[in-house]
Parts: C-alpha cells; sequence; structure tokens
C-alpha cells in the first residue's frame, strides 16, 4: 500500500515511470522525423530558373544602360553559385544531421551545378579574361576558380559555404571592374575561339553523362578507345568488348546530377547569347544555340514518379535515365554542330 502512495505522490509531482518516459520520447523522435520528411521533400525541389539580362543589371555597378561584354555570363555563374547557397534548405552537400543527411537527389543535383560552375570559371579565367596564351590572368578570377573548387562536403574548419561565397566576392570583384571604363585591366574577350574552348569542355561532360544514363540498363560495349589507330597504344591492355552497367543505388544519382548539369547549362548559354551576340550572328549560328537551349529545358519537366524508375528497355516500366540520356545527347550533338560552325572562317 505504502510503495502505490509513493508512485501516486511521484505522479503527482510530475515524475513519470520509465515506460511512460519511453513513450513519450518515442513520440517526439516520431514527430521530428516526420517534420524532418517533410522538410526534406521542400528541400528538394529544384530552384526556379532565372533570367540572366535581369541579373546582369541587378549586379552591375555601373551607370550606364547597357552592361559591358561579358557581365551577363559572369552574372550568370554568380547567380547559379548563389542559388547553391540560398536555395530552400541552403547547401545540403555537406550536412551531417537530417533531414539535409538524407536528400542524396538534391546533392546530386547540386554537383551538377557545381562542376559546369567550375568549369565556366576556369574558362574565364584561362580564355575568356585574357587575349593570348602569353597574357597575364585576371587577379580576380586566379582567386575564384580555386575557391570555387574547394572540397565540396566540408562541413567544418573551413566551411564549404565560406569558400564559395569568397569565390562570389572575387567574381563580383572581377565584374565590377569589367564594367569600369576607366579600368581596361579587367577583360572578356568575346570571340569564337574562346566560345568553342568552352563548349568543347562542356561537350565532354555532356558525353560522359549521356554514357552513365544509358548504362543504367546494362550494355556490352566494345572498346573504341584507341579509335582505330594502328599505332596508338594505351597504358594497360583492356578487354575487345565490356559489359558496362550503373549499379543500381546509383542511377537516381547520375539522373539527378544530369539534371543539375542541364539546369546550369540553359543559365550559361542564354548568357553566351547574349555576350557573344555579334559572333553568334557572324556564324550565323544563333539557332544552333536556341536548339540546345531547348533540348536542356526539356531535362527539366517535373518527374511524375515517386521514384526515378530503371525499366529494361521497351520493357513494362518507363525507363527515366535513357529519357534524360536522350536529351542530353541530342543537346550534345547539336553543340558538336556548334563548334563545327564556329571554327568556320
Amino acid at each position: 500500500m505504502t510503495g502505490l502512495q509513493d508512485r501516486i505522490a511521484n505522479w503527482r509531482d510530475g515524475a513519470l515511470p520509465g515506460g511512460a518516459w519511453a513513450a513519450r520520447l518515442g513520440g517526439v523522435v516520431a514527430v521530428y522525423l516526420v517534420l524532418a520528411m517533410l522538410v526534406g521533400v521542400y528541400w528538394s525541389l529544384t530552384p526556379a530558373p532565372f533570367d540572366v539580362s535581369e541579373r546582369a543589371r541587378e549586379y552591375s555597378t555601373s551607370s550606364n544602360v547597357e552592361v559591358a561584354t561579358g557581365s551577363t555570363t559572369t552574372a550568370a555563374l554568380i547567380a547559379a553559385m548563389e542559388t547553391l547557397l540560398e536555395k530552400p534548405g541552403g547547401y545540403v552537400t555537406n550536412d551531417v544531421a537530417p533531414p539535409g543527411v538524407w536528400l542524396d537527389n538534391i546533392a546530386n543535383w547540386e554537383f551538377g551545378v557545381l562542376i559546369q560552375s567550375r568549369d565556366l570559371a576556369r574558362a574565364m579565367r584561362e580564355v575568356f579574361s585574357r587575349s593570348q596564351s602569353q597574357s597575364r590572368e585576371d587577379r580576380d578570377l586566379a582567386l575564384a576558380e580555386p575557391q570555387l573548387n574547394f572540397n565540396s562536403d566540408s562541413w567544418i574548419l573551413p566551411t564549404t559555404e565560406a569558400q564559395y561565397r569568397d569565390g562570389i566576392k572575387s567574381l563580383h570583384g572581377y565584374l565590377a571592374r569589367l564594367e569600369d571604363t576607366n579600368d581596361s585591366d579587367a577583360q572578356f574577350y568575346a570571340r569564337a575561339d574562346n566560345l568553342r574552348y568552352w563548349l568543347s569542355t562542356v561537350s565532354s561532360r555532356l558525353g560522359s553523362l549521356s554514357q552513365r544514363l544509358s548504362a543504367s540498363v546494362g550494355q556490352r560495349r566494345l572498346n573504341t578507345d584507341l579509335a582505330g589507330d594502328d599505332n596508338a597504344r594505351q597504358s594497360t591492355p583492356a578487354p575487345a568488348e565490356m559489359m558496362v552497367r550503373t549499379p543500381w543505388l546509383e542511377i537516381d544519382d547520375v539522373f539527378f546530377e544530369a539534371r543539375g548539369t542541364a539546369w546550369a547549362l540553359i543559365h550559361f548559354l542564354k548568357a553566351v547569347e547574349v555576350d557573344f551576340a555579334d559572333v553568334l550572328a557572324n556564324k550565323n549560328a544563333e539557332v544552333s544555340v536556341q536548339q540546345i537551349i531547348r533540348e536542356l529545358e526539356a531535362t527539366q519537366d517535373t518527374v511524375w514518379s515517386p521514384m526515378i524508375l530503371n525499366g529494361n528497355g521497351f520493357g513494362l516500366l518507363a525507363n527515366h535515365s535513357l529519357v534524360m540520356a536522350s536529351y542530353i545527347s541530342r543537346a550534345n550533338t547539336a553543340m558538336i554542330d556548334l563548334r563545327d560552325l564556329l571554327a568556320q572562317g
């Protein structure tokens, strides 16, 4: 009787038996997980596209009505990197706690955007800002490129976000100098050969993505590494035929990396339309750029399935990777044609 009275007294004072505490804690954890899942769904939404010309005017420090050559491309790169950091949930690749740590799809989307941003930053440092191979590189771009190439998943000492923000700051410095009519030190040379340099890098990226997407169903491929050259050699021997297949758990990763890649390229190519307008008009290549953009825009359509399906060829279920590979391949083919067009006199 005394024991029962003691328990009643404890409950009156707010103390709960161990089982009740466990149940309450379990309820709190369950509510947290549900909320984290809902937040994770929101964080996984692809950011809305932005207007590259509007961003160029927004970032401009000049009072001129027209922005300087190269300002739109620089602004597009800045805006793409800012989107990575400021979208819902911020940058999640380096998250170590829920829900960010669970969100591999948006993390791979971020990686696709990041790779294209790094490639453009390198092209700006190596060719767009230099008149010839012996020219001195731009001081702000020399800082921005390595900052954007910092480890993508560092969460502390220093954080990835801090390094990327420093890179964005350096790009803003270059943009301000680019628009300063009293300072000719910063330049952006919109030439056909410079554009072909960047397009060559992009084409290689798209070709690799297309192969990885197509390998979702597994393919037996002939070895074409030496391209039929009898005198060509490679480091180690390889089989004449090999089975190539993307691991099942990586299929959605490659898919969302491709979507991020296409999202970034859409904006960069729209910026190229502005900064290289005279070059494209002279080569009669405006429509070629627009066709590439149209193919890439198709990759951004809503995925209505709750998961990325991996049907086998003409099987019963769809194969989202093969559909994505089709758009990426067509964009890459059009890009190769554009490079050939720019090479013509």
